[in-house]
């Protein structure tokens, strides 16, 4: 086991996500990923700038596989090649992965959310089997 895993593996459940570090005031550049400081940085659009929002923040994420728990600790506005605005976030799970989603396709909650806390208990207990 490596020494990321053994300390917490940058995960969260229900009640410690607040300690997550949101990454704000800024748009994110490629160092700040490798860094670990952002989940993503994009160079192909135009007018970046930060989303002002309260982070970190609870979300409900509609992907392909269904609903999922996760908490947003970067959003930025791009626009695309089509001139469209893009508000990107960036996202952690429970298991501590990250991933980018569209602010379209989450639905902002608080942590009190049930279910919110029962898909962040669902995927917290699935890791922890995943270890046993």
């Amino acid at each position: 086991m490596d020494d990321t895993s053994e300390e917490d593996g940058g995960g969260f459940d229900a009640d410690d996500w607040t300690r997550l570090k949101p990454f704000t005031g800024a748009v994110a550049t490629l160092d700040d990923v490798q860094a670990r400081r952002a989940v993503f940085a994009l160079g192909e659009t135009d007018d970046p700038r930060p989303i002002v929002m309260d982070l970190p923040q609870p979300v409900i994420w509609w992907e392909e596989d269904g609903e999922q728990a996760a908490v947003v600790v970067q959003a930025e506005s791009h626009l695309g090649a089509d001139g469209e605005e893009m508000e990107i976030l960036g996202l952690i799970l429970p298991d501590g992965e990250g991933a980018v989603a569209l602010m379209e396709d989450v639905d902002l909650v608080d942590d009190t959310d049930p279910t919110w806390r029962d898909l962040v208990t669902r995927a917290v207990d699935q890791v922890d089997q995943a270890i046993d």
